[in-house]
């Protein structure tokens, strides 16, 4: 018999739920937030942020502060355990994904290799 164990959720940090609330509000749209990972990027895959209605049968839903983060199967594999997080600086404001996953990145944050 199969030992089926789950997979890790990424998490939406209170800063990124803030922001993505913000963002949803502005726009007049659900406070839904996808993540997903494209190949592409420095590294080899890079992050994708999009606002979004609701989700598919098959996403990963977290929700934090009444916002929800949407990540499809196949991104999960490459998202497991990760923290999405919304940073401010003097260098400017972005998300942030702190990745487990990723064995390397580069230097803006939104490039990655496995």
């Amino acid at each position: 018999m199969t030992e089926i164990t789950a997979t890790p959720p990424v998490i939406l940090a209170p800063s990124a739920a803030a922001r993505v609330a913000a963002i949803a509000a502005k726009q007049a749209k659900p406070a839904v937030l996808r993540l997903s990972v494209e190949g592409g990027g420095c590294s080899g895959f890079q992050y994708k942020f999009e606002l979004d209605e609701a989700p598919q049968a098959d996403d990963s839903v977290a929700e934090t502060d009444g916002v929800r983060l949407l990540v499809d199967p196949v991104s999960l594999d490459l998202l497991a355990g990760a923290t999405v997080e919304y940073i401010e600086s003097l260098g400017g404001a972005a998300f942030r994904v702190t990745n487990p996953q990723a064995a390397s990145g580069c230097g803006c944050g939104s490039s990655f290799a496995v």
